[in-house]
C-alpha cells in the first residue's frame, strides 16, 4: 500500500508541475490578451457551432495541450460563465486536435512505414475519422442546444487596459491557484486508485480472447492481438513482418487493430483520461466525458471492424 501510495505521489507530482506551468501560462497569456489575438483562427467553426466565444481560445490552445486548454474551461465554468452543457461540448471540441496532431507524430512517421501504406493508412483514416466524427457531434448538438447568439457574459474577461507582466502574473496565479489545489487533489486520489486496481490484478484479470472467439477472428490474429492489447506500438510492430511475408494477409491485420482497439481504448480511458478529466472537471461531469469520448471512440472502430469482418467473411 504505501508503494502504491509513494507511485501515486510521485505521479502526481511529475504530472502537476506540467500543469502548473501550463496554468500559469495559459492564464497570464489570457491576461495579457494574447488568446484574443489567435483565436480567430477557430472563430468560424466556433461560431458555426455555438459554441461560447472561450472556446476559440481554447481550441487553439487544445492543439498543444488538451489538459491546459479543458483548465481554462473549467476555470470559466467555476466563474459562472459558462454552463454544464457548454462546458461538456468545449471539453469534447478540445479532444479533436490530438486526432490531427497525431496524423503526422504517429501515424505518418511510425504506422505507415511498419504496416504499409494501405493497412498503416487505413488504420490512420480511421483514427483520425475519429476526431472527424467527434467534431461533427459538437458541431450538430451545438446547432440543436445552445443559443445562436454568443452571450456577452461568455467572452474571455480581459480588460482593454494593458497591464504588466508582473500585474498578469500574479492575476493568473491568483486566478488558478485554487483550480490547481482541486485538480492536483483528484488527480492523486484517481491516479492511486487506478494503481490499486492494477496491483490488485483486477485490470489485467481481463484479456481479449473472450471478445476475440466472440467475433470469430482468424486464430493467427490471436498473438498479435493479445499483444497489441498490451502495448498498441509492440502489437504493430509485430504486424508489419507478419504483413511483409505473408503469414496475415492486411485485412486481417486491420481486423486485429480494430478490435484491439475496440479492447484497449476503455482501459487506456481508465489509466489515463479518468485521472485527467475527473480532477479538472469533477467526478460526474469528468465520468460523462470519459464515457462518451470513449464510447465514440470504439464505436467508430467497432463499425470498421463488422464491414472488415463482413468483407472477410
Amino acid at each position: 500500500m504505501l508503494s502504491i501510495f509513494a507511485e501515486s505521489l510521485g505521479a502526481t507530482a511529475s504530472t502537476m508541475s506540467v500543469v502548473f506551468i501550463m496554468l500559469f501560462l495559459t492564464g497570464l497569456m489570457n491576461e495579457l490578451g494574447l488568446f484574443r489575438r489567435i483565436s480567430h483562427l477557430a472563430k468560424p467553426l466556433i461560431s458555426f457551432s455555438h459554441l461560447p466565444a472561450i472556446s476559440a481560445s481554447t481550441f487553439v490552445v487544445s492543439l498543444g495541450s488538451a489538459l491546459a486548454a479543458n483548465t481554462m474551461i473549467a476555470r470559466m465554468r467555476a466563474e459562472g460563465n459558462l454552463t454544464e452543457r457548454q462546458t461538456f461540448l468545449c471539453a469534447i471540441m478540445n479532444s479533436v486536435p490530438v486526432y490531427f496532431r497525431e496524423l503526422f507524430t504517429y501515424h505518418l512517421a511510425f504506422v505507415v512505414p511498419v504496416l504499409g501504406i494501405f493497412a498503416g493508412g487505413i488504420y490512420a483514416i480511421v483514427a483520425l475519422s475519429t476526431g472527424i466524427i467527434k467534431l461533427l457531434i459538437v458541431m450538430i448538438l451545438g446547432r440543436i442546444y445552445l443559443p445562436g447568439e454568443s452571450d456577452p457574459s461568455q467572452e474571455v474577461d480581459l480588460p482593454e487596459d494593458k497591464k504588466s507582466i508582473s500585474q498578469a502574473a500574479l492575476r493568473s496565479l491568483r486566478g488558478q491557484g485554487r483550480l490547481f489545489l482541486r485538480i492536483s487533489s483528484l488527480f492523486f486520489v484517481m491516479t492511486f486508485l487506478v494503481l490499486y486496481l492494477s496491483e490488485r490484478g483486477i485490470l489485467q484479470s481481463i484479456n481479449a480472447l473472450p471478445i476475440a472467439h466472440l467475433f470469430g477472428v482468424p486464430p493467427e490474429t490471436i498473438v498479435p492481438l493479445t499483444i497489441y492489447v498490451a502495448s498498441p506500438k509492440a502489437g504493430i510492430t509485430l504486424l508489419g513482418p507478419m504483413i511483409s511475408n505473408g503469414s496475415i494477409s492486411e485485412a486481417k491485420a486491420l481486423i486485429v487493430l480494430m478490435l484491439g482497439s475496440m479492447f484497449m481504448l476503455p482501459f487506456y480511458s481508465i489509466r489515463s483520461l479518468m485521472p485527467n478529466y475527473t480532477s479538472v472537471f469533477g467526478m460526474r461531469l469528468g465520468l460523462s466525458l470519459v464515457v462518451i469520448s470513449t464510447g465514440i471512440s470504439v464505436l467508430v472502430r467497432l463499425m470498421v471492424l463488422i464491414v472488415l469482418m463482413v468483407l472477410a467473411g
